[in-house]
C-alpha cells in the first residue's frame, strides 16, 4: 500500500444454488487467491452463500441456518489473512429477513451490512422475502461466536496504517436508487466502496451498468469495486452477467463481462482520491457512521493497473480529435471576444515555422473567421535571424500563403547586431544574452507593428513551455492574448495534426512537416544549414515533461512517487537514469522560474492543469524546491 495503492478484487463465483458449504467453499478460494495476490479488499456477489436465486427457499430456516454456518466457516477461515473479505447471506433478525453483506477480516465478523433499498420491479422478487434495511443500528450482541458485531448501513471500515483508506459497502440495487447509501458513506469518508450485487444480462444494461458504477466513482471522487453473480446462479428466468467493474474517480481501471466465474483485480490510489478531494471546495464532508479500525500491512504494492505516458492526450483516435476540435473552439472564441472587446483591428503573430506559433495562427485564423473577418486583415510576421532555417522560413511562408493571411518579413538581424554593440557584447559571445537579445527584438517588433496596425500581439507559449520556463522574460514570455497557454506540448501536436488531417493538400504537406521538424528556438546559428539547437536535447523530452506536470501539479503526488509511475508509464522507452534526470531538471526548473508566470498575460484555460496565476496555480516566486531536489537525490 506503498504510495497510497491499495489492491482491490471483485469475484464472481461458481455457485450452486441452496448450497450452502460448496458456495462457502468457493468463498474460501478466492480469499486464498486474493490473499496470494496481495489484495486487501474483496467483494463477492450478492447472497453468494446462497446463491441469489433462492426464492421461497429463503423461507426455509434451514437455508438460513446454513448459511450462517457457512459465514462461520468463511470468517474463521480468514484467521491468518489480511484481506477485508465482503460476502453476501441472508440474515434474519427481529422477525424480518435482510439482504446483507458480511464484512469479515482475520478470524472476525466485523459487520452485517443490510441492504437499504430492495427492487420490487421486473426481474426482481426481493419484497417477496427481504426487508429494507431498519432506521435503527447498533451493535447485537453474543451473535454465535462472536461477542459484539455492527448491524446498519452506516459502517466504516477505517484502516490504521494508511489513513486514507476507509472502505464503504453498497449492496446492487443501492447503487440504482435515487439516493445512494454510497453518498452518504462517502461523505463521512469512505474513499473506497464496494458493491455486492446480482445484476442480470440483459441487452443495454452492460453499458449502463458501467456508466453507473464510472460515474458514482467521478461524483463521489472515490474508488468503487463492483462484483457480480455470474451465469452459473440458476438460470431458470435469467441469466447473470459477471460484469465485474473496478473504477476510480471516473475511470474504469478493469472490467470484466465475461459471464464465467471471474476475479478481477486492480489497484487504487487513495492517495490520489484524498488529494482530489481537497481540491474540491464543493466536497462537504461529514456525517455518523460506526467506524471499524481495520489494518493491513504497508508494503509496496505490485502494481498491475496501466498509467497512461500521455495524460493529457485521449488514447482513442475518436476521442483526440474531439478534444482537439474542443480545444480549438475554446482558443478560438476566447480570441474572438478578446479582439472585439478591445475594438482590435488585427491580430499580430510571430510566425517561426515551429509548433507553437502554426497553432496560433490556426487558433488566430479560427478567431477571424468567427468574427467575420477578412483574413487578410491577420498577420503573420516572421522574422529571420541567425538561427533561422531555410526549411522554418519556407514552411512560415507557406502556411500563411495556404491559409490567406497577410504575410510580411522582417529580417531583425542588423537590428539585433546593433543592440550587442550598444551593450557590448562580442561578436562571438554566445551565451543567454545571445539568445535572448534575438527573442526580445523579436517581441519588440511584434508590439511595435501592432500599435501602428491597431491590433493585438497573439502568443505563442504552450502550458509545457511555462512549466520549464523555456521562454525569455519580456521576450516570448509576453504577448497581449496567450492563446497555447493551456495546451501541453504533447497536445500541441495532436491538435496541428488534427488541423493538417482536415486541411486541403497544400496545408497539409506544409503542417505535416512542420510536425516532423525538430522543436528549436532556432537562436544558435544553424550548422550546414540544419537546425544545430534541438529544445529536447537541453531541457529533455516533452513527453516526461508534460507526463511530470500533470502528476506533481494536477495530482500533487511526490517526485518519489511520480519516478515510479513514471517507469511503469513508459515501460523502457527511458531507462531509469534517463527519467531521473529529467525528474531533477522538471523540479530545479519548475521552481526557479515561478516568477515568469507569475506575471502572465492572459490565455483560455483548456484542460485540468493550467499555470495562469490568476487561476488554478498560484505559488511565490521564492518558493524553495529544496525538499522536491532532495527527495530526487535520495532516489539514485
Amino acid at each position: 500500500m506503498k504510495d497510497g495503492f491499495v489492491k482491490v478484487a471483485a469475484a464472481s463465483l461458481d455457485v450452486h444454488v441452496a448450497d450452502c458449504g460448496y458456495n462457502a467453499r468457493q468463498c474460501m478460494e478466492a480469499m486464498d487467491r486474493a490473499e496470494a495476490l496481495g489484495v486487501r479488499v474483496l467483494a463477492l456477489p450478492e447472497l453468494c452463500l446462497t446463491g441469489y436465486t433462492c426464492h421461497d427457499l429463503f423461507g426455509q430456516e434451514l437455508l438460513r441456518r446454513k448459511a450462517w454456518e457457512a459465514l462461520e466457516a468463511v470468517t474463521a477461515h480468514s484467521r491468518g489473512k489480511h484481506v477485508l473479505t465482503f460476502v453476501g447471506l441472508p440474515v434474519a433478525r427481529g422477525g424480518r429477513l435482510y439482504n446483507c453483506a458480511a464484512a469479515v477480516q482475520g478470524g472476525s465478523l466485523l459487520a452485517l451490512i443490510p441492504k437499504a433499498h430492495i427492487p420490487g420491479y421486473g426481474e426482481f422478487y426481493e419484497p417477496r422475502h427481504f426487508a429494507a434495511a431498519p432506521g435503527e443500528e447498533g451493535f447485537l450482541r453474543d451473535l454465535g461466536p462472536w461477542h459484539e458485531v455492527w448491524f446498519g448501513r452506516r459502517v466504516l471500515f477505517c484502516c490504521e496504517s494508511l489513513p486514507e483508506l476507509v472502505i464503504g459497502c453498497e449492496i446492487c440495487e443501492d447503487l440504482w436508487a435515487p439516493r445512494q447509501p454510497s453518498q452518504d458513506l462517502a461523505l463521512a469518508g469512505a474513499t473506497v466502496i464496494v458493491n455486492l450485487s446480482a445484476s442480470p444480462a440483459v441487452i443495454g444494461k452492460g453499458e449502463y451498468r458501467r456508466s453507473l458504477v464510472s460515474g458514482q466513482s467521478g461524483r463521489l471522487v472515490c474508488g468503487y469495486v463492483y462484483a457480480c453473480a455470474s451465469c452459473r446462479e440458476s438460470t431458470q428466468d435469467l441469466v447473470y452477467s459477471g460484469h465485474n467493474i473496478i473504477a476510480e474517480n471516473g475511470a474504469v481501471l478493469a472490467e470484466s463481462q465475461t459471464m464465467e466465474p471471474d476475479f478481477l483485480v486492480s489497484e487504487i490510489d487513495v492517495k490520489r482520491l484524498m488529494g482530489e478531494r481537497m481540491r474540491q471546495t464543493t466536497y462537504c464532508a461529514g456525517g455518523d457512521c460506526c467506524k471499524v479500525a481495520v489494518d493491513f500491512p504497508l508494503e509496496e504494492t505490485p502494481l498491475t493497473r496501466r498509467f497512461d505516458p500521455h495524460p493529457f492526450v485521449p488514447a482513442e483516435s475518436a476521442s483526440r480529435e474531439s478534444r482537439c476540435e474542443e480545444i480549438l473552439s475554446i482558443q478560438a472564441a476566447g480570441l474572438a471576444k478578446r479582439l472585439a472587446h478591445t475594438g482590435a483591428k488585427t491580430a499580430v503573430v510571430g510566425l517561426s515555422g515551429g509548433l507553437d506559433s502554426t497553432l496560433a495562427l490556426l487558433v488566430m485564423v479560427r478567431a477571424g473567421d468567427l468574427l467575420g473577418w477578412d483574413r487578410k486583415r491577420l498577420w503573420a510576421i516572421t522574422m529571420p535571424c541567425y538561427g533561422t532555417t531555410g526549411r522554418t522560413r519556407s514552411n512560415a511562408e507557406k502556411m500563411a500563403l495556404s491559409l490567406g493571411v497577410s504575410f510580411r518579413e522582417i529580417p531583425i538581424g542588423k537590428a539585433v547586431a546593433q543592440h550587442f554593440e550598444d551593450i557590448g557584447l562580442p561578436q562571438d559571445d554566445r551565451s543567454v544574452t545571445y539568445e535572448n537579445g534575438q527573442a526580445r527584438e523579436r517581441t519588440q517588433v511584434l508590439m511595435d507593428l501592432a500599435n501602428r496596425l491597431g491590433g493585438l500581439v497573439i502568443g505563442t507559449g504552450d502550458l509545457s513551455e511555462l512549466a520549464l520556463g523555456w521562454a525569455t522574460y519580456n521576450g516570448d514570455h509576453m504577448s497581449m492574448y496567450a492563446v497555447n497557454a493551456g495546451v501541453p506540448k504533447t497536445l500541441v501536436r495532436h491538435i496541428v495534426a488534427y488541423v493538417a488531417g482536415q486541411s486541403g493538400e497544400a496545408l497539409k504537406a506544409v503542417l505535416l512537416d512542420i510536425l516532423d521538424t525538430p522543436v528549436s528556438p532556432e537562436l544558435l546559428p544553424p550548422t550546414e544549414g540544419e537546425i544545430s539547437q534541438k529544445t529536447e536535447d537541453l531541457v529533455g523530452p516533452y513527453e516526461l515533461h508534460d507526463f511530470f506536470l500533470y502528476e506533481i501539479v494536477r495530482c500533487g503526488f511526490s517526485p518519489e512517487k511520480v519516478y515510479r509511475l513514471a517507469k511503469l508509464a513508459f515501460g523502457g522507452a527511458y531507462d531509469d537514469a534517463t527519467i531521473l534526470k529529467w525528474l531533477k531538471n522538471f523540479c530545479r526548473r519548475f521552481f526557479q522560474q515561478q516568477f515568469k508566470r507569475s506575471c502572465l498575460p492572459d490565455g483560455p484555460k483548456v484542460g485540468s492543469v493550467t499555470l495562469s496565476p490568476r487561476g488554478d496555480w498560484r505559488m511565490p516566486s521564492d518558493a524553495w524546491a529544496a525538499q522536491w531536489l532532495e527527495q530526487v537525490e535520495e532516489l539514485d
